[in-house]
Protein backbone atom coordinates (compact mmCIF):
# COMPACT_ATOMS: atom_id res chain seq x y z
CA UNK A 1 0.00 0.00 0.00
CA UNK A 2 2.51 2.70 0.86
CA UNK A 3 4.29 1.67 -2.53
CA UNK A 4 1.34 2.30 -3.90
CA UNK A 5 0.50 5.56 -2.52
CA UNK A 6 4.47 6.71 -3.47
CA UNK A 7 3.85 5.75 -7.20
CA UNK A 8 0.62 7.66 -7.13
CA UNK A 9 2.30 10.35 -5.43
CA UNK A 10 5.24 11.21 -3.78
CA UNK A 11 5.03 15.02 -3.42
CA UNK A 12 1.41 16.79 -4.13
CA UNK A 13 2.58 19.79 -4.24
CA UNK A 14 4.94 19.17 -6.96
CA UNK A 15 2.77 16.76 -8.73
CA UNK A 16 -0.29 19.22 -9.24
CA UNK A 17 2.10 21.99 -10.46
CA UNK A 18 4.03 20.37 -12.66
CA UNK A 19 1.25 18.76 -14.09
CA UNK A 20 -0.11 22.50 -14.57
CA UNK A 21 3.03 23.25 -16.25
CA UNK A 22 2.95 20.04 -18.94
CA UNK A 23 -0.96 20.98 -19.56
CA UNK A 24 0.31 24.57 -20.97
CA UNK A 25 3.07 23.43 -23.12
CA UNK A 26 0.77 20.21 -24.45
CA UNK A 27 -1.82 23.03 -25.88
CA UNK A 28 0.29 23.99 -28.63
CA UNK A 29 1.89 20.97 -29.30
CA UNK A 30 -0.92 18.83 -29.98
CA UNK A 31 -2.54 21.54 -32.01
CA UNK A 32 0.56 21.56 -34.50
CA UNK A 33 0.84 17.85 -34.62
CA UNK A 34 -3.33 18.05 -35.96
CA UNK A 35 -2.26 20.25 -38.37
CA UNK A 36 1.02 18.14 -39.38
CA UNK A 37 -1.84 15.02 -39.79
CA UNK A 38 -4.29 17.34 -41.32
CA UNK A 39 -7.06 16.91 -38.91
CA UNK A 40 -9.21 19.15 -36.61
CA UNK A 41 -7.04 20.65 -33.62
CA UNK A 42 -9.75 19.25 -30.85
CA UNK A 43 -8.56 15.91 -32.42
CA UNK A 44 -5.21 16.47 -31.31
CA UNK A 45 -6.67 17.76 -28.12
CA UNK A 46 -8.61 15.04 -27.61
CA UNK A 47 -6.30 12.36 -28.33
CA UNK A 48 -3.31 13.85 -25.98
CA UNK A 49 -5.98 14.32 -22.96
CA UNK A 50 -6.99 10.31 -23.47
CA UNK A 51 -3.39 9.47 -23.85
CA UNK A 52 -2.22 11.32 -20.91
CA UNK A 53 -4.59 10.81 -18.52
CA UNK A 54 -4.80 6.62 -19.42
CA UNK A 55 -1.28 6.06 -18.96
CA UNK A 56 -0.58 7.76 -16.19
CA UNK A 57 -2.90 5.84 -14.11
CA UNK A 58 -1.84 2.34 -15.45
CA UNK A 59 1.67 3.32 -17.03
CA UNK A 60 4.85 1.33 -16.66
CA UNK A 61 6.28 5.11 -15.50
CA UNK A 62 4.70 7.45 -12.71
CA UNK A 63 5.86 10.75 -14.08
CA UNK A 64 6.11 9.94 -17.89
CA UNK A 65 3.56 12.09 -20.24
CA UNK A 66 1.89 10.82 -23.12
CA UNK A 67 -0.01 12.75 -25.68
CA UNK A 68 -0.46 13.39 -29.52
CA UNK A 69 3.15 13.29 -30.96
CA UNK A 70 4.89 14.68 -34.26
CA UNK A 71 6.02 10.75 -35.11
CA UNK A 72 3.16 9.65 -35.04
CA UNK A 73 1.27 12.21 -36.85
CA UNK A 74 3.86 12.06 -40.02
CA UNK A 75 3.07 8.16 -40.33
CA UNK A 76 -1.04 9.40 -40.28
CA UNK A 77 -0.75 11.38 -43.27
CA UNK A 78 -0.82 9.00 -45.95
CA UNK A 79 -3.80 7.18 -45.12
CA UNK A 80 -5.77 10.48 -44.17
CA UNK A 81 -5.21 11.93 -47.57
CA UNK A 82 -6.18 8.37 -49.03
CA UNK A 83 -9.30 8.20 -46.88
CA UNK A 84 -10.39 12.19 -48.55
CA UNK A 85 -9.67 10.86 -51.59
CA UNK A 86 -11.92 8.24 -51.46
CA UNK A 87 -14.75 9.58 -49.41
CA UNK A 88 -14.95 12.26 -52.50
CA UNK A 89 -15.16 9.38 -55.10
CA UNK A 90 -18.15 8.06 -53.13
CA UNK A 91 -21.48 7.67 -54.71
CA UNK A 92 -22.92 9.47 -51.40
CA UNK A 93 -19.53 11.79 -50.48
CA UNK A 94 -18.05 11.78 -46.71
CA UNK A 95 -16.35 14.93 -45.31
CA UNK A 96 -13.05 14.10 -43.46
CA UNK A 97 -13.57 9.91 -44.19
CA UNK A 98 -9.99 9.85 -43.80
CA UNK A 99 -10.62 10.85 -40.10
CA UNK A 100 -12.41 7.89 -39.56
CA UNK A 101 -10.27 5.72 -41.11
CA UNK A 102 -7.84 6.86 -38.56
CA UNK A 103 -10.55 6.05 -35.68
CA UNK A 104 -10.35 2.42 -37.18
CA UNK A 105 -6.83 2.43 -37.49
CA UNK A 106 -6.09 3.07 -34.01
CA UNK A 107 -8.20 0.40 -32.37
CA UNK A 108 -5.66 -2.19 -34.25
CA UNK A 109 -3.04 -0.09 -33.01
CA UNK A 110 -3.86 -0.84 -29.57
CA UNK A 111 -4.28 -4.13 -30.09
CA UNK A 112 -1.00 -4.64 -31.48
CA UNK A 113 0.67 -2.55 -28.61
CA UNK A 114 -1.40 -4.60 -26.26
CA UNK A 115 -0.10 -7.79 -27.47
CA UNK A 116 3.11 -6.52 -27.30
CA UNK A 117 3.10 -5.80 -23.73
CA UNK A 118 0.91 -9.23 -22.69
CA UNK A 119 3.45 -11.21 -24.57
CA UNK A 120 6.51 -9.33 -22.89
CA UNK A 121 7.74 -7.29 -25.91
CA UNK A 122 8.88 -4.48 -24.01
CA UNK A 123 11.93 -5.76 -22.14
CA UNK A 124 13.99 -5.98 -25.12
CA UNK A 125 14.26 -1.65 -24.84
CA UNK A 126 16.57 -2.21 -22.76
CA UNK A 127 18.91 -4.24 -24.80
CA UNK A 128 19.46 -1.02 -26.95
CA UNK A 129 22.98 0.21 -26.84
CA UNK A 130 23.93 3.38 -25.14
CA UNK A 131 25.61 5.10 -28.15
CA UNK A 132 21.81 4.42 -30.16
CA UNK A 133 20.50 6.06 -26.84
CA UNK A 134 22.47 8.80 -27.04
CA UNK A 135 21.90 9.60 -30.30
CA UNK A 136 18.19 9.12 -29.88
CA UNK A 137 18.47 11.80 -27.34
CA UNK A 138 20.32 14.02 -29.49
CA UNK A 139 18.33 13.84 -32.72
CA UNK A 140 15.30 14.08 -30.79
CA UNK A 141 16.36 17.35 -29.61
CA UNK A 142 17.40 18.82 -32.87
CA UNK A 143 13.80 17.72 -34.03
CA UNK A 144 12.19 19.60 -30.93
CA UNK A 145 14.64 22.60 -32.21
CA UNK A 146 13.63 22.65 -35.53
CA UNK A 147 10.15 22.05 -34.70
CA UNK A 148 9.91 25.20 -32.84
CA UNK A 149 11.43 27.48 -35.60
CA UNK A 150 8.28 27.73 -37.16
CA UNK A 151 6.55 29.60 -34.77
CA UNK A 152 9.14 32.43 -35.61
CA UNK A 153 6.71 32.67 -38.71
CA UNK A 154 3.39 35.01 -39.18
CA UNK A 155 0.96 34.58 -42.17
CA UNK A 156 0.94 36.89 -44.46
CA UNK A 157 -0.86 36.93 -47.82
CA UNK A 158 -1.68 32.95 -47.00
CA UNK A 159 1.90 32.38 -46.57
CA UNK A 160 4.19 31.60 -43.84
CA UNK A 161 7.33 34.18 -43.62
CA UNK A 162 9.97 34.63 -41.26
CA UNK A 163 8.93 37.39 -38.52
CA UNK A 164 11.20 40.48 -38.93
CA UNK A 165 11.89 44.22 -37.31
CA UNK A 166 10.05 44.77 -33.64
CA UNK A 167 8.23 41.36 -34.15
CA UNK A 168 11.07 39.58 -34.22
CA UNK A 169 12.67 41.79 -31.53
CA UNK A 170 9.91 41.09 -29.18
CA UNK A 171 9.79 37.70 -29.66
CA UNK A 172 13.07 36.83 -28.92
CA UNK A 173 13.13 39.00 -25.86
CA UNK A 174 10.15 37.30 -24.83
CA UNK A 175 11.45 33.63 -25.31
CA UNK A 176 14.82 34.80 -23.59
CA UNK A 177 13.22 35.90 -20.69
CA UNK A 178 11.54 33.12 -20.47
CA UNK A 179 14.64 30.87 -20.37
CA UNK A 180 16.55 33.11 -17.89
CA UNK A 181 13.41 32.64 -15.36
CA UNK A 182 13.77 28.63 -15.86
CA UNK A 183 17.61 28.73 -15.77
CA UNK A 184 17.86 30.91 -12.46
CA UNK A 185 14.36 30.69 -10.32
CA UNK A 186 15.75 27.23 -9.70
CA UNK A 187 19.18 28.89 -8.11
CA UNK A 188 16.86 31.10 -5.42
CA UNK A 189 14.15 28.58 -4.79
CA UNK A 190 12.72 25.03 -6.12
CA UNK A 191 9.26 25.39 -4.42
CA UNK A 192 7.56 26.37 -7.67
CA UNK A 193 8.21 25.07 -10.75
CA UNK A 194 10.48 27.42 -12.90
CA UNK A 195 8.35 26.57 -16.54
CA UNK A 196 5.17 27.43 -14.66
CA UNK A 197 6.50 30.80 -12.93
CA UNK A 198 7.90 31.56 -16.77
CA UNK A 199 4.87 30.66 -18.51
CA UNK A 200 2.68 32.84 -15.67
CA UNK A 201 5.18 35.96 -15.79
CA UNK A 202 5.51 36.54 -19.71
CA UNK A 203 1.65 35.91 -20.11
CA UNK A 204 0.92 38.19 -17.62
CA UNK A 205 3.67 41.35 -18.90
CA UNK A 206 1.88 40.51 -22.69
CA UNK A 207 -1.87 40.68 -21.70
CA UNK A 208 -1.33 43.79 -18.85
CA UNK A 209 1.14 45.71 -21.64
CA UNK A 210 -1.52 45.09 -23.83
CA UNK A 211 1.27 44.12 -26.61
CA UNK A 212 0.61 42.36 -30.20
CA UNK A 213 2.23 39.19 -30.05
CA UNK A 214 1.44 35.28 -31.41
CA UNK A 215 -0.92 33.68 -29.04
CA UNK A 216 -2.10 30.53 -28.48
CA UNK A 217 -5.40 31.13 -30.00
CA UNK A 218 -3.73 33.14 -33.08
CA UNK A 219 -1.81 29.85 -33.55
CA UNK A 220 -5.12 27.71 -34.11
CA UNK A 221 -6.82 30.16 -35.80
CA UNK A 222 -3.90 30.79 -38.25
CA UNK A 223 -4.09 26.79 -38.73
CA UNK A 224 -7.53 26.92 -39.79
CA UNK A 225 -8.83 26.07 -36.12
CA UNK A 226 -11.63 27.64 -34.25
CA UNK A 227 -10.22 28.44 -31.39
CA UNK A 228 -9.34 26.13 -27.78
CA UNK A 229 -13.10 25.60 -26.64
CA UNK A 230 -14.74 22.29 -27.47
CA UNK A 231 -17.17 20.04 -25.51
CA UNK A 232 -16.68 16.11 -23.85
CA UNK A 233 -15.41 13.68 -26.51
CA UNK A 234 -17.76 11.52 -27.87
CA UNK A 235 -18.41 7.92 -28.88
CA UNK A 236 -17.50 7.27 -33.00
CA UNK A 237 -20.75 5.11 -33.49
CA UNK A 238 -20.41 5.68 -37.17
CA UNK A 239 -16.67 4.49 -37.81
CA UNK A 240 -18.64 0.56 -37.46
CA UNK A 241 -20.74 1.85 -40.18
CA UNK A 242 -18.33 3.34 -42.62
CA UNK A 243 -16.08 -0.63 -42.47
CA UNK A 244 -17.50 -1.15 -46.02
CA UNK A 245 -15.41 1.75 -47.55
CA UNK A 246 -12.52 0.31 -46.32
CA UNK A 247 -13.09 -2.59 -49.43
CA UNK A 248 -9.97 -3.04 -51.25
CA UNK A 249 -8.15 -0.77 -48.92
CA UNK A 250 -7.03 -2.88 -45.87
CA UNK A 251 -3.96 -3.30 -46.46
CA UNK A 252 -3.44 0.16 -46.33
CA UNK A 253 -5.09 0.13 -42.62
CA UNK A 254 -3.27 -2.76 -41.59
CA UNK A 255 0.05 -1.63 -42.81
CA UNK A 256 -0.27 1.59 -41.42
CA UNK A 257 -1.42 0.20 -37.87
CA UNK A 258 1.58 -1.51 -37.63
CA UNK A 259 3.37 1.16 -38.49
CA UNK A 260 1.89 3.35 -35.75
CA UNK A 261 2.36 0.66 -33.20
CA UNK A 262 6.07 -0.02 -33.92
CA UNK A 263 7.01 3.88 -33.86
CA UNK A 264 4.51 4.44 -30.49
CA UNK A 265 6.71 1.70 -29.09
CA UNK A 266 9.48 2.68 -29.86
CA UNK A 267 9.38 6.46 -28.82
CA UNK A 268 7.71 4.71 -25.68
CA UNK A 269 10.00 2.81 -24.32
CA UNK A 270 13.07 4.84 -25.68
CA UNK A 271 11.84 7.79 -23.41
CA UNK A 272 10.71 5.35 -20.29
CA UNK A 273 14.37 4.57 -20.61
CA UNK A 274 15.49 7.90 -20.48
CA UNK A 275 13.52 9.09 -17.62
CA UNK A 276 14.29 5.67 -15.58
CA UNK A 277 17.95 7.23 -16.13
CA UNK A 278 17.18 10.74 -15.11
CA UNK A 279 15.25 9.07 -11.84
CA UNK A 280 17.32 6.79 -11.30
CA UNK A 281 14.22 4.15 -10.70
CA UNK A 282 13.19 1.71 -13.17
CA UNK A 283 9.96 1.39 -14.87
CA UNK A 284 8.23 -1.26 -16.58
CA UNK A 285 8.02 -1.97 -20.51
CA UNK A 286 5.20 -4.52 -20.67
CA UNK A 287 2.78 -2.65 -18.74
CA UNK A 288 3.55 0.37 -20.71
CA UNK A 289 2.62 -1.27 -23.92
CA UNK A 290 -0.53 -2.55 -22.66
CA UNK A 291 -1.24 1.14 -20.94
CA UNK A 292 -0.38 2.86 -24.57
CA UNK A 293 -2.73 0.56 -26.41
CA UNK A 294 -5.42 0.81 -24.37
CA UNK A 295 -5.25 4.49 -24.62
CA UNK A 296 -5.04 4.44 -28.29
CA UNK A 297 -7.96 1.80 -28.38
CA UNK A 298 -10.17 5.22 -26.72
CA UNK A 299 -8.89 7.16 -28.79
CA UNK A 300 -9.96 5.37 -31.73
CA UNK A 301 -13.72 5.30 -30.09
CA UNK A 302 -13.61 8.67 -28.70
CA UNK A 303 -12.68 10.78 -31.41
CA UNK A 304 -8.81 11.50 -30.54
CA UNK A 305 -5.69 11.16 -32.85
CA UNK A 306 -3.60 8.72 -30.62
CA UNK A 307 -0.13 9.11 -29.42
CA UNK A 308 2.47 7.77 -27.35
CA UNK A 309 5.01 8.83 -24.70
CA UNK A 310 6.07 12.75 -25.32
CA UNK A 311 10.02 13.24 -24.42
CA UNK A 312 9.83 16.67 -23.98
CA UNK A 313 6.82 16.83 -21.76
CA UNK A 314 8.01 13.88 -19.73
CA UNK A 315 11.33 15.75 -19.28
CA UNK A 316 9.59 19.22 -18.39
CA UNK A 317 7.50 16.99 -15.75
CA UNK A 318 10.58 15.14 -14.34
CA UNK A 319 12.67 18.87 -14.53
CA UNK A 320 9.67 20.35 -12.46
CA UNK A 321 9.39 17.54 -9.52
CA UNK A 322 6.30 15.46 -10.95
CA UNK A 323 7.27 11.90 -9.91
CA UNK A 324 4.31 10.60 -9.50
CA UNK A 325 1.14 9.44 -11.52
CA UNK A 326 -0.71 12.17 -10.15
CA UNK A 327 1.59 14.48 -11.71
CA UNK A 328 0.28 12.77 -15.33
CA UNK A 329 -3.37 12.98 -14.16
CA UNK A 330 -3.20 16.82 -13.48
CA UNK A 331 -1.87 17.32 -16.86
CA UNK A 332 -4.45 15.33 -18.49
CA UNK A 333 -7.25 16.75 -16.39
CA UNK A 334 -5.99 20.33 -16.47
CA UNK A 335 -5.69 20.27 -20.43
CA UNK A 336 -9.87 19.14 -21.06
CA UNK A 337 -10.38 22.28 -17.97
CA UNK A 338 -8.52 24.23 -20.51
CA UNK A 339 -10.87 23.03 -23.32
CA UNK A 340 -14.02 22.81 -21.37
CA UNK A 341 -13.63 26.29 -18.93
CA UNK A 342 -10.47 28.41 -19.55
CA UNK A 343 -10.05 28.55 -23.41
CA UNK A 344 -10.38 32.47 -23.57
CA UNK A 345 -7.65 32.11 -20.60
CA UNK A 346 -5.72 29.76 -22.26
CA UNK A 347 -5.62 30.99 -26.09
CA UNK A 348 -3.89 34.45 -24.51
CA UNK A 349 -0.80 32.60 -23.64
CA UNK A 350 2.16 34.09 -25.60
CA UNK A 351 3.73 31.42 -27.99
CA UNK A 352 6.73 32.89 -27.40
CA UNK A 353 6.66 31.76 -23.69
CA UNK A 354 6.17 28.13 -24.92
CA UNK A 355 8.51 28.47 -27.50
CA UNK A 356 11.25 29.12 -23.89
CA UNK A 357 10.19 26.55 -22.15
CA UNK A 358 10.99 24.39 -24.67
CA UNK A 359 14.23 25.66 -25.66
CA UNK A 360 14.97 24.24 -22.15
CA UNK A 361 13.83 21.12 -22.99
CA UNK A 362 16.17 21.08 -25.82
CA UNK A 363 19.03 21.69 -23.54
CA UNK A 364 18.50 19.77 -21.26
CA UNK A 365 17.70 17.07 -23.42
CA UNK A 366 20.79 17.12 -25.85
CA UNK A 367 23.45 15.09 -24.32
CA UNK A 368 26.38 17.31 -24.57
CA UNK A 369 28.98 14.90 -23.45
CA UNK A 370 28.96 13.37 -26.55
CA UNK A 371 31.27 16.04 -27.71
CA UNK A 372 33.73 15.30 -24.52
CA UNK A 373 33.77 11.50 -25.57
CA UNK A 374 33.27 10.84 -29.45
CA UNK A 375 37.03 10.74 -29.75
CA UNK A 376 37.53 8.46 -26.61
CA UNK A 377 34.69 5.35 -27.22
CA UNK A 378 35.08 2.89 -29.75
CA UNK A 379 34.95 4.61 -33.44
CA UNK A 380 32.05 2.13 -33.98
CA UNK A 381 29.92 3.39 -31.31
CA UNK A 382 30.80 6.74 -32.21
CA UNK A 383 29.52 6.13 -36.11
CA UNK A 384 26.64 4.60 -34.23
CA UNK A 385 25.36 7.44 -32.39
CA UNK A 386 26.24 10.25 -35.53
CA UNK A 387 24.06 7.96 -37.42
CA UNK A 388 20.92 7.41 -35.26
CA UNK A 389 21.20 11.45 -34.37
CA UNK A 390 21.10 12.32 -38.30
CA UNK A 391 18.29 9.68 -39.12
CA UNK A 392 16.30 10.87 -36.21
CA UNK A 393 16.48 14.35 -37.98
CA UNK A 394 16.07 13.22 -41.58
CA UNK A 395 13.77 10.72 -41.27
CA UNK A 396 12.01 9.47 -37.80
CA UNK A 397 12.78 8.18 -34.77
CA UNK A 398 11.80 4.15 -35.41
CA UNK A 399 14.21 4.30 -38.32
CA UNK A 400 16.81 5.91 -36.47
CA UNK A 401 16.68 3.38 -33.55
CA UNK A 402 16.34 0.18 -35.68
CA UNK A 403 19.21 0.80 -38.11
CA UNK A 404 21.54 1.69 -34.97
CA UNK A 405 20.43 -1.12 -33.49
CA UNK A 406 20.91 -3.11 -36.51
CA UNK A 407 24.63 -1.45 -37.08
CA UNK A 408 25.36 -2.30 -32.80
CA UNK A 409 24.66 -5.81 -33.55
CA UNK A 410 26.57 -6.52 -36.69
CA UNK A 411 29.69 -4.54 -35.03
CA UNK A 412 28.96 -7.12 -31.91
CA UNK A 413 28.53 -9.78 -34.44
CA UNK A 414 32.07 -8.66 -36.23
CA UNK A 415 33.96 -8.56 -32.90
CA UNK A 416 32.93 -11.84 -31.29
CA UNK A 417 33.51 -13.66 -34.99
CA UNK A 418 37.14 -12.75 -34.41
CA UNK A 419 37.53 -13.84 -30.65
CA UNK A 420 36.57 -17.88 -30.42
CA UNK A 421 40.22 -19.82 -29.93
CA UNK A 422 40.78 -23.76 -29.42
CA UNK A 423 42.83 -24.63 -26.66
CA UNK A 424 44.14 -27.83 -27.48
CA UNK A 425 45.97 -30.83 -24.83
CA UNK A 426 46.35 -34.35 -24.91
CA UNK A 427 45.42 -36.56 -22.29
CA UNK A 428 46.63 -39.73 -21.02
CA UNK A 429 44.94 -42.06 -22.66
CA UNK A 430 45.49 -40.31 -25.99
CA UNK A 431 42.44 -38.51 -26.67
CA UNK A 432 42.76 -34.86 -28.28
CA UNK A 433 41.35 -31.89 -26.23
CA UNK A 434 40.27 -28.57 -27.94
CA UNK A 435 39.05 -26.21 -25.14
CA UNK A 436 36.63 -23.85 -27.14
CA UNK A 437 36.57 -20.36 -26.08
CA UNK A 438 33.80 -17.62 -27.52
CA UNK A 439 30.84 -18.00 -28.59
CA UNK A 440 30.32 -20.39 -31.54
CA UNK A 441 27.26 -18.82 -33.69
CA UNK A 442 26.75 -17.26 -37.57
CA UNK A 443 29.86 -15.13 -37.25
CA UNK A 444 32.70 -17.68 -35.88
CA UNK A 445 31.70 -20.62 -37.68
CA UNK A 446 34.50 -20.28 -40.42
CA UNK A 447 37.25 -19.84 -38.08
CA UNK A 448 35.99 -22.50 -35.82
CA UNK A 449 36.50 -25.21 -38.72
CA UNK A 450 40.09 -23.48 -39.00
CA UNK A 451 40.98 -24.62 -35.37
CA UNK A 452 40.81 -28.34 -36.40
CA UNK A 453 42.80 -31.41 -38.25
CA UNK A 454 40.72 -34.09 -38.47
CA UNK A 455 43.19 -36.36 -40.74
CA UNK A 456 45.89 -35.73 -38.56
CA UNK A 457 44.44 -36.02 -35.28
CA UNK A 458 43.60 -39.04 -32.91
CA UNK A 459 41.11 -41.35 -33.00
CA UNK A 460 39.48 -39.62 -30.21
CA UNK A 461 38.97 -36.16 -29.83
CA UNK A 462 37.11 -33.92 -27.42
CA UNK A 463 35.36 -30.64 -27.60
CA UNK A 464 35.53 -28.75 -24.63
CA UNK A 465 32.61 -25.77 -24.25
CA UNK A 466 33.19 -24.78 -20.59
CA UNK A 467 34.05 -21.48 -21.63
CA UNK A 468 31.93 -21.34 -25.14
CA UNK A 469 28.30 -21.85 -26.12
CA UNK A 470 26.30 -22.80 -29.07
CA UNK A 471 24.06 -19.93 -30.08
CA UNK A 472 22.33 -20.62 -33.39
CA UNK A 473 21.78 -22.89 -36.14
CA UNK A 474 24.90 -21.89 -37.99
CA UNK A 475 26.79 -23.26 -35.08
CA UNK A 476 25.02 -26.63 -34.90
CA UNK A 477 25.40 -27.72 -38.28
CA UNK A 478 29.42 -26.69 -38.11
CA UNK A 479 29.45 -29.53 -34.83
CA UNK A 480 27.51 -31.68 -37.52
CA UNK A 481 29.68 -30.90 -39.97
CA UNK A 482 33.05 -31.29 -37.90
CA UNK A 483 31.79 -34.56 -36.81
CA UNK A 484 31.06 -35.74 -40.37
CA UNK A 485 34.96 -35.14 -40.90
CA UNK A 486 36.05 -36.83 -38.33
CA UNK A 487 33.56 -39.48 -38.85
CA UNK A 488 34.53 -39.98 -42.72
CA UNK A 489 38.28 -40.88 -41.04
CA UNK A 490 36.74 -43.49 -38.57
CA UNK A 491 37.42 -41.10 -35.66
CA UNK A 492 35.20 -40.47 -32.67
CA UNK A 493 34.05 -36.71 -31.23
CA UNK A 494 32.49 -36.07 -27.71
CA UNK A 495 31.15 -32.58 -26.92
CA UNK A 496 32.13 -32.10 -23.00
CA UNK A 497 30.39 -29.19 -20.71
CA UNK A 498 27.56 -28.12 -22.65
CA UNK A 499 25.38 -26.06 -20.54
CA UNK A 500 21.44 -27.23 -20.45
CA UNK A 501 20.51 -24.87 -22.93
CA UNK A 502 23.28 -25.72 -25.51
CA UNK A 503 22.33 -29.46 -24.39
CA UNK A 504 18.47 -29.02 -25.47
CA UNK A 505 19.27 -26.64 -28.99
CA UNK A 506 21.60 -30.31 -30.07
CA UNK A 507 18.62 -32.50 -28.93
CA UNK A 508 16.11 -30.30 -30.80
CA UNK A 509 18.03 -29.80 -33.98
CA UNK A 510 18.73 -34.14 -34.39
CA UNK A 511 19.23 -36.99 -32.08
CA UNK A 512 22.10 -37.90 -33.97
CA UNK A 513 23.79 -35.82 -31.35
CA UNK A 514 23.34 -37.81 -28.25
CA UNK A 515 26.00 -40.15 -28.74
CA UNK A 516 28.02 -37.11 -28.74
CA UNK A 517 27.30 -35.79 -25.49
CA UNK A 518 28.90 -36.43 -22.75
CA UNK A 519 27.26 -35.01 -19.90
CA UNK A 520 29.52 -33.84 -16.37
CA UNK A 521 28.60 -32.78 -12.94
CA UNK A 522 30.54 -29.65 -13.51
CA UNK A 523 28.51 -28.36 -16.84
CA UNK A 524 27.84 -24.59 -16.69
CA UNK A 525 24.82 -23.07 -16.37
CA UNK A 526 23.89 -20.02 -17.38
CA UNK A 527 21.18 -18.40 -19.06
CA UNK A 528 19.93 -15.55 -21.39
CA UNK A 529 20.27 -11.77 -20.29
CA UNK A 530 16.44 -11.13 -21.69
CA UNK A 531 15.26 -13.65 -19.27
CA UNK A 532 17.23 -11.96 -16.08
CA UNK A 533 15.92 -8.70 -17.06
CA UNK A 534 12.06 -9.62 -17.57
CA UNK A 535 12.11 -9.54 -14.01
CA UNK A 536 10.73 -6.20 -13.72
CA UNK A 537 9.72 -4.03 -10.77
Amino acid sequence: MKRLFRNFTFNPKNDILSGLTVALALVPEAVAFAFVAGIDPMVGLYGAFMMGIVTSMFGGRPGMISGATGAMAVVMVHMIQKGNEVGNTLSTPIDNLGLQWLFITLLFVGAIQILAGVFRLGKFVRLIPHSVMMGFVNGLAIVIFLSQLGLFKERINGEYQWLGGSDLYIMLGLVGLTMAIMYFLPKVTKKLPAALVGIVVVASITIFGGMDVSTVGSFIREGGGNGLEGSLPSFQMQIFSLLDTLEGHWGLIISSAVLLAAVGLIESLMTLNLIDDMTETRGSGNRECVAQGGANILNGLFGGMGGCAMIGQSIINVSSGGRGRLSGITAALALLCFILFAAPLIEQIPIAALVGVMFMVVIGTFAWSSFRIINKIPLADAIVLITVSAITVWQDLAIAVIVGVIMSALVFAWQNATKIRARKSIKEDGTKVYEIWGPLFFGSVQSFNSKFDPANDPESVELDFLESRVSDHSGIEAIFALEKKYKDYGKKVKLVHLSPECKTLLHKASPDFEHMIVSSIDDPRYHVVTNLLDKEV
